[in-house]
């Protein structure tokens, strides 16, 4: 939100004309409306969510974060408390909850009707990160009726729905067993049976199925929501398309985070403290320091041999660098491909073989011009230019292949592919490259 809005809202604040406020926000997105709060004071925040047209208040309070989440609830009194509990969805209350102070938490779960209350507890069983934890229970649901039927009863019960375009057909124990769009409801005859028209063989995950494979099912089949049922297939939720970004954009956020030496961060950047963020990046930077030791222990062991030429150590960082670079490119096509469900355990050798030809490809092409460039700015340095050319071949390799198997080792192991990305592959390629270098060196050189 621009800076000078904020400002012309606190003008209206200031002057206590609420009824403009209210205007403005009427005009406004609910998306902008949420981003706008969170730029507000604590005191204004709460007094801007008052002021907000009452059917924009749920939709802006799901889209708010944790902090500015926590300061409105803290502000409200026990009836209005209770009127969002009952107003939420329930995947968004759960959301709440688990940011929100235990004693807040018991205040609020106190206010919620029984029947949202059990939802909730419900939800918040659910293992972290699987489908049962995103899912919404506020899906749009049919049994065995005639179309008329069906568009009457979504015309009752829609508005209170996630989503109305796909509905899921269940018997009376609430078993799955079919799924039928809007669209097709719509172009049949009011007499035809909802059975007739369904798709019985439903796409769909369990429970306790991991949250990022339902997410690569939504991308791989182009679903708009995804149904969620238990261990006896009786339906319980549906993930929604909005669901499955937010998994993404996360997902997509602690692999960065992780793959550049850092502890995943669950807030953004600016409301994260120093001391946090300073607690984040330590642990990775002192595991790299110590592991950095290591590729000073191999110089200090080859000592002798750059000694005597010490024209080897001006090419050391080169290869380094290349070889690290090389090992970045391959770690993060194959953490993305495995992100993406392309990328399987059964295919280490695939992938191996692949990234062997990739390397001795590049790796000879980058020797070649090292070759010509040493030959021209260093004349008559011919052995030292085929060391350190042959060296570079090596390093490339050693880069490619780590970069590209590693990942998918960790998986095997049951690791994020994202602990073995860039800082540990470039750490294990810098030793087996100056190992390579300097025995090359011994052989051709002295």
């Amino acid at each position: 939100m621009a800076k000078t809005t904020v400002q012309s809202l606190e003008e209206l604040f200031e002057k206590r004309e609420y009824r403009a406020l209210r205007e403005v926000f009427s005009q406004m997105n609910n998306i902008d409306l949420a981003r706008l709060l969170e730029e507000l004071p604590t005191e204004r925040a709460v007094l801007a969510f008052r002021t907000l047209p009452k059917d924009a208040e749920m939709d802006v309070f799901a889209e708010l974060d944790a902090e500015t989440q926590h300061h409105i609830i803290a502000g409200m009194s026990e009836k209005e408390v209770a009127a969002v509990m009952e107003d939420l969805a329930v995947d968004d209350a759960v959301d709440m909850l688990e940011e929100l102070p235990a004693t807040l938490v018991k205040k609020v779960l106190k206010l919620a009707s029984p029947e949202t209350r059990a939802q909730i507890n419900q939800f918040l069983r659910y293992p972290e990160d699987s489908a049962g934890s995103i899912m919404t229970a506020e899906f749009t649901d049919l049994h065995s009726m005639l179309v008329e039927d069906a568009i009457k009863r979504i015309r009752r019960v829609g508005e209170d729905r996630e989503t109305i375009y796909t509905c899921y057909v269940m018997d009376d124990q609430r078993h799955l067993d079919g799924v039928v769009t809007v669209k097709d409801l719509l172009l049949a005859q009011d007499g035809e049976k909802v059975e007739n028209l369904m798709e019985p063989d439903v796409i769909s995950v369990q429970t306790t199925s991991d949250q990022e494979e339902a997410v690569r099912i939504m991308v791989k089949y182009d679903l708009i929501s995804l149904p969620v049922v238990d261990g006896e297939n009786r339906l319980v939720g549906i993930v929604t398309v909005d669901d499955a970004v937010d998994v993404l954009r996360e997902e997509d956020t602690e692999d960065f985070e992780i793959m550049n030496a850092m502890a995943p961060s669950e807030r953004p950047y600016l409301k994260t403290g120093v001391f946090t963020l300073a607690r984040n990046r330590f642990g990775w930077l002192l595991i790299l320091m110590v592991s950095a030791m290591f590729t000073g222990s191999i110089l200090g062991h080859y000592e002798p041999i750059y000694v005597t030429l010490p024209l080897l150590v001006t090419f050391i960082p080169m290869l380094t660098g290349t070889g690290g670079n090389a090992g970045s490119q391959s770690s993060t096509m194959i953490i993305r491909g495995i992100a993406l469900g392309e990328v399987r355990l059964g295919d280490f050798f695939t992938v191996l073989w692949k990234e062997m030809r990739i390397s001795v490809l590049v790796g000879v092409v980058l020797a070649i011009v090292n070759f010509v460039r040493m030959l021209i700015f260093y004349p008559g340095s011919g052995l030292v230019s085929l060391t350190v050319s042959l060296a570079l071949v090596g390093a490339v390799l050693f880069a490619k292949v780590i970069g590209g198997t590693l990942p998918i080792l960790a998986k095997a192991c049951r690791l994020d592919p994202a602990l073995l990305a860039a800082p540990v592959i470039t750490t294990v390629v810098d030793a087996l490259t100056l190992v390579l270098y300097f025995n090359l060196a011994r052989v051709l050189l002295l």
